[in-house]
């Protein structure tokens, strides 16, 4: 019995990690920071004009290591209608930085680091739940490298 639980563990982990494994995002060079990644990927419109918006460009480019946690632009159309443009003025920018600190944990955590883990401290200061999902959203594409850290492709927007 406890032979088959362990294959049946060793199982999972090696299905699990190859879930992650999968990576229809690239960046064209390694040299590339976490922000050029996602300007190049080309699915992170939204999430680069609320950086942008956020100021947090310069924090983004700077050396790390950082691992974001980043929605799609799909993932950010699931959020109410307004939401986004809402977040974007001037007045609700400390609202803005935080919901973007959430998605970034400081160092750089792989997908196999995540299989192992339950919740993390993001840059925002408070914990999120992490494991095969990272709090209500699905990690649909794995360990997208960056020059100063690693991003990991979310489905859905995290909100602190």
């Amino acid at each position: 019995m406890k032979t088959l639980i362990k294959g049946a563990l060793v199982c999972f982990v090696v299905v699990a990690t190859a879930a992650f494994s999968f990576q229809p995002y690239s960046s064209t060079s390694t040299a590339d920071d976490i922000v050029d990644v996602a300007v190049n990927a080309g699915s992170f419109e939204t999430l680069v004009a609320a950086v942008t918006a956020a100021d947090l460009v310069a924090t983004l480019k700077s050396e790390g290591p950082f691992t974001v946690f980043a929605p799609t632009d799909e993932a950010f159309a699931k959020l109410p209608e307004g939401t986004v443009a809402n977040l974007l003025k001037p007045e609700n920018k400390d609202q803005l930085v935080s919901i973007l600190t959430y998605h970034v944990v400081a160092g750089k955590v792989m997908s196999s680091d995540l299989l192992t883990m339950t919740s993390a401290t993001t840059v925002n200061g408070q914990d999120a739940p992490i494991g095969l999902r990272v709090g209500n959203a699905n990690v649909i594409s794995a360990d997208i490298e960056a020059s100063n850290g690693v991003i990991h492709v979310i489905d859905a927007v995290l909100m602190p």
